[in-house]
């Protein structure tokens, strides 16, 4: 397989999560505010991280599953910077469908050129170290939004959400082309 092939493999399964989701509760999200976005995105990264180091799973969901949803949110993230939030829901599930296809090309789009210069070294990468850099772009988010979004020499927090978009679906590709759905723990010192 090649990179392009499995982006659009695991896209093709977020994206039917995110419309799924879309069908039981419509767009509700469009009333989140950054920070709330990025506690989202925590909370996910999060928890995938503590089973990472734990290597116990107690509420039996999958990490697989917090993966897919850190793509998701980082797309809604995009959505609610380019569109602002609102204090209602205003727009439709294709509209919101529409949207998220154009930041997921987006997303595509900065992997290749990414990919083209860094030699796809992502696919040398631990997959603890994916979750990582996460966790990492989430609290330059959240310090962003500290400072009323305002940076001085970084990308801000768009670049932060498709980051996190392409080393999620990273993480889904190397963990399912190993078959697992946790992956190796570190050593404790």
């Amino acid at each position: 397989m090649n990179t392009n092939t499995e982006f659009d493999q695991v896209i093709a399964k977020a994206r039917q999560i995110f419309v799924l989701k879309m069908k039981d509760y419509g767009p509700s999200w469009r009333i989140m505010r950054p920070q709330t976005v990025n506690d989202q995105l925590y909370i996910k990264a999060k928890r995938v991280r503590e089973i990472e180091m734990t290597g116990k799973n107690l509420v039996g969901e999958s990490v697989e599953g917090e993966m897919y949803a850190i793509v998701n949110y980082s797309i809604i993230g995009i959505i609610q910077l380019r569109q602002g939030f609102s204090n209602d829901v205003d727009m439709t599930a294709e509209q919101a469908t529409t949207l998220y296809d154009k930041y997921v090309q987006e997303a595509k789009d900065l992997m290749q050129l990414k990919n083209h210069d860094y030699g796809e070294a992502w696919r040398e990468m631990y997959e603890t170290s994916l979750t990582d850099i996460i966790l990492t772009k989430i609290n330059r988010n959240k310090s962003i939004a500290a400072h009323n979004n305002m940076t001085i020499v970084s990308e801000g927090c768009e670049g932060n959400y498709f980051d996190m978009i392409n080393y999620a679906v990273f993480y889904l590709i190397k963990t399912t082309a190993q078959g697992e759905q946790t992956v190796e723990r570190p050593q404790k010192a």
